[in-house]
């Protein structure tokens, strides 16, 4: 007796409703079980088949169903007489996925009846997560026969997993075990996502062994709306008025403690007659409370859908006129057929009293949904509060109304790795979900300016990647400057050289009377230092910014500088070897093709014949400033570009064929009287002169950018040093510290 008692209260809302919304339409009801599920499961809720009565309507059974949503119900050919005013669990699924999407929730676990309702709703949460990110990292099956086994396993697992939130689909009887054995391990930091089978649960609600867990959970609920007239109908209601209604009667006098005078009950003999004046005005109980109507609405919309397609199908504007072209056909009372009935179902769109458009698509209608939170009100106690709605599958949601499991505002975080912040870039960890990465740092000249990136851009040619690698910035112009560390040490190498030339200019100008000075061709060692000189401060033209005037102006002073300085230790050398050979028999007047006049036209004819190479080269292909882009790296090397590789070679070219030309008089002038030339000392610095530029032309080629400028000035110093000291460092030493040696006695000792 007990156990029909509760059933009839807990179908009590939907009975009252049928019998509210039937009563005027004059049609039958019959509840039945829907047993067509896949594997024998049955499919959730009841069918409620319409027919309107015999003498109307004749054999005929279409399926309206307010409950039943499980996917495969929406297959027209297995299903074609069937129709339901509740969305199909493959939209819950996709919203609660949506849901993870908009929580960025990556690493998400499931537990799921084993059963078409789980099984389907997880494989439609997967399909909708798909490319988005989102992992499941487990999925636990509850079986009816094995829950409370299957809720032990799935809280270990929950237990020991770092999935913070959890997607259950099963019924609020397996949930409820579920939270019990959470509750017993203090697993109480999970976020859960409820389906709408067991997310306005009034048992769980009320349930204070479950309070630590469940607080927080956030749900997908059947719509909830208001019936128009329902709650009048329902305060009005008089056993009175309805004799034959026992259910009734039942709860009349189980809310009132009175006993009704017809129709004795098993309750009569210990309660008191009721009085009459007995009113459900102002009585406040779950029975009564038409606030938030979920499946009560599902219902009262499969009714008036079949009404109005009823109302479509026996409605003609001239009823002995046949329809025409695509219109629905007409027909009599006694004469409808199910082809017509399903064609005016298929066809019903209606506007709800609370402003809702109503249509099938098919076998279902538009998803509807409410999003519900369980908050802890002021006294503890769980309740259910709307958060927000779906419509399709656009969510609605007040984010700053929801109280996560945290019991706060703050968004719980789940994850199986931190998102990758902005510089670095997502690598999958082998044999793991993709939502289980490592950040790897981009690479330089490679960014990523947002968070979770799964791959680095590589900057554009002119800019490079910032020390975060977050953004692309201008590459740095990069040359070899007079602020930097090389450049300060070539400046001072060069300007020392140019300051000890000087010196030994005037040293020389002070002593040029003496013999050291003189026996040595004084005019041709004047002539020597002050080309020394130019070579030392030709090197000071390469450091700086590169311009089109100091391109052009370095190579041109480098190659006539060094040649104004090899041709005067060439002429020197002749001199000698011919002032030698004059000293035969015979040769006396060999001396006078080798005057100071000819010594001066030498030295130029050689000079301007690099002149003349050095203004073909500048005219035609002259060096140019050029941005290398192609050197990867933070800066752009900005240098002087040789348009003309050839132009630059027969400069070289012709310095290195004097150097040759004058080591190898040098050589042979090298066993004359050391107390009458210089051959030795010529000899000693044309091989200095010589390794240095043969070591210049690798190491120029093999240096980038700035670095090959370095080496061009270093060798033109390298080797002016190296004349400057084998050549006076001598002459220098003996007219300072030995004067006693500068006499011509001296001189002729040998």
């Amino acid at each position: 007796h007990q156990f029909i008692l509760n059933l009839l209260l807990f179908l009590q809302e939907e009975i009252l409703l049928l019998h509210f919304i039937c009563h005027s339409l004059n049609c039958a009801i019959q509840v039945e079980e829907f047993n067509q599920g896949q594997d024998g499961d049955v499919v959730i809720g009841g069918l409620f088949n319409f027919h309107s009565q015999p003498q109307v309507i004749n054999q005929m059974n279409v399926d309206i169903s307010p409950l039943a949503s499980c996917p495969c119900l929406s297959d027209r050919h297995r299903f074609p007489n069937f129709f339901r005013t509740i969305p199909s669990d493959v939209y819950q699924a996709k919203t609660m996925a949506r849901l993870a999407i908009l929580f960025h929730w990556t690493w998400i676990g499931a537990v799921i009846a084993n059963n078409d309702y789980g099984r389907l709703a997880i494989q439609a949460f997967q399909e909708e997560i798909e490319g988005s990110g989102v992992c499941l990292a487990f999925s636990e099956y509850l079986n009816r026969e094995t829950f409370e086994e299957d809720a032990r396993r799935a809280a270990t697992t929950i237990q020991h997993s770092t999935v913070r939130v959890i997607l259950i689909f099963t019924w609020y009887t397996n949930v409820r075990e579920l939270f019990l054995q959470l509750t017993k391990r203090n697993v109480t930091d999970r976020q859960f996502l409820a389906s709408e089978a067991w997310s306005t649960s009034s048992d769980l609600l009320q349930d204070v062994a479950i309070l630590n867990v469940a607080t927080g959970v956030l749900g997908v609920a059947i719509r909830s709306a208001r019936i128009p007239g329902f709650k009048s109908f329902l305060q009005g209601l008089k056993p009175s008025n309805r004799p034959g209604d026992l259910f009734l009667r039942e709860f009349w006098e189980k809310e009132f403690g009175c006993s009704l005078p017809t129709t004795p009950s098993p309750l009569s003999a210990i309660l008191s007659l009721c009085t009459g004046r007995e009113t459900l005005q102002g009585v406040q109980n779950i029975f009564t409370d038409t606030a938030h109507l979920r499946a009560a609405y599902n219902t009262y919309l499969a009714v008036y859908a079949a009404a109005h397609a009823l109302h479509s199908l026996l409605s003609c504007p001239d009823k002995d006129s046949s329809p025409s072209g695509n219109s629905s056909t007409c027909s009599s009372p006694y004469n409808i057929t199910q082809k017509e009935l399903l064609e005016h179902l298929n066809k019903v769109n209606f506007t709800t009293p609370n402003g809702e458009e109503f249509f099938f698509q098919g076998a279902d209608v538009p998803a509807a949904y409410d999003l519900v939170n369980w908050k802890t009100s002021p006294d503890g106690s769980l309740k259910l509060v709307l958060i927000g709605r779906v419509d399709g599958l656009e969510l609605h949601l007040n984010k700053t109304s929801i109280q996560w499991t945290t019991g706060t505002s703050q968004v719980p975080i789940s994850v199986c790795s931190e998102s990758c912040p902005a510089g670095t870039r997502r690598a999958n960890k082998k044999g793991e979900p993709v939502c289980c990465f490592d950040c790897i740092p981009c690479t330089d000249g490679e960014v990523s300016n947002e968070t979770g990136s799964h791959q680095c851009r590589r900057c554009p040619v002119e800019f490079w990647s910032n020390p975060g690698n977050t953004a692309c910035i201008p590459r740095k112009v990069d040359f070899l400057s007079f602020n930097e560390t090389m450049g300060i040490v070539l400046t001072t190498g060069a300007v020392s050289g140019v300051v000890v030339t000087t010196a030994v200019f005037v040293i020389f100008l002070c002593y040029h009377n003496t013999p050291v000075v003189r026996a040595n061709n004084s005019e041709l060692s004047f002539l020597l230092l002050l080309s020394l000189m130019l070579c030392f401060l030709c090197a000071l033209v390469f450091i700086g910014r590169p311009s089109v005037w100091s391109c052009r102006l370095q190579q041109a002073a480098f190659g006539i500088s060094f040649v104004l300085c090899v041709s005067c230790l060439k002429v020197k050398t002749i001199v000698v070897l011919a002032a030698f050979r004059s000293a035969r028999p015979g040769a006396g007047g060999l001396m006078k093709w080798f005057g100071p006049g000819q010594q001066r036209g030498s030295v130029c004819f050689f000079t301007s014949i690099q002149v003349i190479i050095c203004t073909i080269w500048l005219s035609f292909s002259p060096p140019i400033p050029h941005h290398d882009l192609g050197f990867q790296g933070s800066k752009v090397n900005l240098e002087c570009a040789m348009n003309s590789v050839v132009g630059f070679a027969v400069v070289l070219g012709y310095i290195g064929f004097l150097a040759c030309l004058c080591l190898l008089l040098a050589f042979l002038a090298r066993k004359l009287p050391d107390n009458f030339n210089e051959a030795k000392f010529i000899t000693f610095s044309m091989l200095i002169f010589c390794a240095v530029w043969v070591a210049f032309v690798p190491a120029y080629v093999s240096s980038p950018g700035k670095y090959s400028v370095a080496v061009e000035i270093f060798a033109i110093l390298a080797s002016s040093y190296g004349l400057l000291l084998c050549i006076f460092a001598p002459k220098c030493f003996i007219i300072l510290l030995k004067p006693e040696r500068n006499t011509k006695k001296q001189l002729m000792g040998r």
